[in-house]
């Protein structure tokens, strides 16, 4: 098991899990957003194959439109 802190907020994961299976797992799927691992973007197109570790911190920012 690892622990992360996700938005702020402790969260443990059963096993190591890349940005995109976290996306998946918290049903956010192709939704637009920005994640932020412990103070670094992370590009859409690294989702798969960056892996969170224990300790890790995460924000997910979600994207609002509208004018």
């Amino acid at each position: 098991m690892i622990e992360i802190k996700l938005n702020g907020e402790k969260h443990v994961l059963g096993e190591a899990l890349s940005v995109a299976a976290l996306m998946e797992g918290l049903a956010l799927g192709q939704r637009r957003v920005a994640i932020v691992r412990n103070g670094d973007v992370i590009h859409h197109e690294d989702y798969a194959s960056t892996v969170l570790a224990d300790g890790d911190s995460v924000d997910i920012i979600h994207m609002v439109g509208g004018g």
